[in-house]
């Protein structure tokens, strides 16, 4: 299994995810500038992938330039998706060791990279359990929003790692993968790893997602996470508060699988978490063609916030926490 983020030695390596899932196309990043634009269009997403995306980007710097120019670069890169807390923390992981020099630094990304890794499998691992407990049917029908598979990570994936789990073990009927609008994350990226995994799989518009739950479709949710405040209130892909509630409301249990990097103790709630707010075009044009009204406006965030009611627990490498 290929590395989403990976080091050739040189340079930052990472699969585009904007030419998926029709091209499958590695990108060498040289520069941090190069790693900026690929994070803006959104080629590198996920928090986890981000983290390590911004641990490379602090080796690349301090390659390359004085320890002044690589903070003032750094701070550049980390804020470029203010929302998903892995970014900065990477950043910050690797900027603790500028003084000890260039190798110091590529040592401590390279240790971010394999520490996400053992991360998601033991996360997911944890989640996997959890869910058996929580849901004697088998074989189990799953729902995901979003992408959170081994593309939104260094490699396993958080809440598809737990698909992976579970499929390993021929314990999954079928995933419903939401589209996930505007960008299609779900259908684009997790349909394609559900095929790659040879896991049965429907594509499911966001809307239709309280439907399948009335039906008696959904055994469990499970989703990943940008940010997770310290009292459990998670943020999370746009329209996974709506998933939330239909999945409280139909006695659904609504899982988050995350490392522990995505928890950021500095925030009590929720509340606290800056949502990234998009261009308009994302929601007005699709594929290059404008399909609202020349002048029509659009509410277009990033992300929304679920919570710590509406969670049935948080799962990282290291804890198993019900936040309510």
């Amino acid at each position: 299994m290929r590395r989403t983020v990976d080091w050739d030695g040189e340079a930052i390596v990472i699969v585009d995810q904007c030419a998926l899932p029709h091209d499958y196309r590695l990108v060498r990043l040289t520069d941090v500038d190069s790693l900026i634009d690929a994070i803006k269009r959104l080629a590198i997403r996920g928090a986890p992938a981000l983290g390590g995306a911004g641990a490379l980007g602090v080796a690349l710097l301090a390659a390359k330039h004085d320890p002044a120019t690589v903070r003032e670069q750094a701070e550049r890169l980390a804020a470029v998706r203010p929302t998903a807390v892995n970014l900065r923390w990477g950043v910050q992981q690797c900027l603790a060791c500028l003084d000890d020099g260039p190798q110091a630094v590529l040592a401590r990304a390279l240790q971010v990279l394999e520490q996400d890794e053992w991360a998601n499998r033991q996360a997911s691992l944890h989640a996997c359990e959890l869910i058996r407990q929580l849901c004697p049917r088998r074989p189990l029908r799953l729902l995901t929003h979003c992408n959170a598979g081994r593309l939104a990570t260094v490699g396993w994936g958080s809440a598809l790692g737990v698909v992976r789990h579970l499929a390993a073990a021929g314990e999954v009927e079928y995933v419903l993968a939401d589209e996930t609008r505007p960008l299609l994350q779900g259908a684009r990226l997790t349909a394609y790893e559900l095929a790659e995994m040879g896991v049965p799989y429907r594509l499911c518009p966001d809307s239709a997602a309280a439907a399948a739950m009335s039906l008696g479709m959904v055994d469990a949710v499970v989703v990943g996470a940008d940010r997770i405040a310290a009292n459990g209130d998670v943020a999370n892909k746009i329209g996974t508060l709506s998933v939330a509630l239909a999945a409280a409301r139909h006695a659904v249990p609504f899982i988050v699988v995350a490392p522990q990097s995505t928890v950021d103790d500095t925030l009590a709630s929720g509340d606290q978490i800056p949502i990234e707010q998009r261009a308009e075009a994302e929601v007005t044009h699709f594929a290059g063609h404008r399909i609202a009204p020349q002048g029509a406006q659009a509410f277009n965030p990033a992300f929304d916030v679920t919570p710590a009611d509406l969670v049935t627990a948080i799962v990282t490498q290291h804890r198993v926490w019900r936040p309510h």
